[in-house]
């Protein structure tokens, strides 16, 4: 691992962890680990990463620490819709760069985002594509790869097209 895949990985989880989802200590730690082993350094850095398991209710803490040392944080918009616009476009970016399953990714836009806002146009092709996955079998005449490739399409065009701002 590189230093910035290092810092890409621990700005994921702090932007993961902002938006509310649940990271555990596990990952936490064995972040920080890696992220030291490749050459990232802050105060809290070595702390995080030399936890051991009955040390573990600590990581959550040590993590904020280094996310602040490092200038990794992330605030979700204090507004509730363009909160959920920033959820959206987050979930959209993890799918075209890979790191989120096209079909997951689909699924909580769908029902964290797109269900909230109302079901604006701008997520409809993502929507449409996340309820013909959720009801696909393999008797489907639209195999699975081509409606996830649907939903890369959709969430690339989205992602291409600009930030939540824009619908404000």
């Amino acid at each position: 691992m590189t230093r910035d895949e290092g810092l890409d990985r621990l700005r994921h989880l702090a932007r993961t962890r902002a938006f509310g989802r649940h990271v555990g200590s596990d990952r936490l730690i064995q972040a920080g680990l890696d992220a030291l082993l490749a050459d990232v350094d802050s105060p809290s850095l070595a702390l995080l990463a030399g936890l051991g398991r009955r040390e573990e209710h600590e990581a959550q803490e040590l993590f904020d620490h280094v996310v602040d040392e490092l200038g990794l944080g992330f605030e979700v918009p204090a507004d509730p819709i363009a909160a959920k616009w920033a959820l959206a476009y987050w979930l959209a970016a993890q799918i075209v760069d890979g790191s989120l399953d096209p079909a997951t990714g689909a699924d909580l836009i769908w029902a964290e985002a797109a269900m909230e806002l109302d079901y604006p146009d701008r997520l409809q092709p993502i929507v449409e594509c996340a309820i013909q996955l959720a009801d696909w079998n393999a008797d489907r005449s639209t195999p699975l790869e081509q409606l996830k490739e649907e939903v890369l399409v959709a969430a690339r065009t989205l992602v291409e097209h600009g930030g939540p701002e824009t619908d404000l």
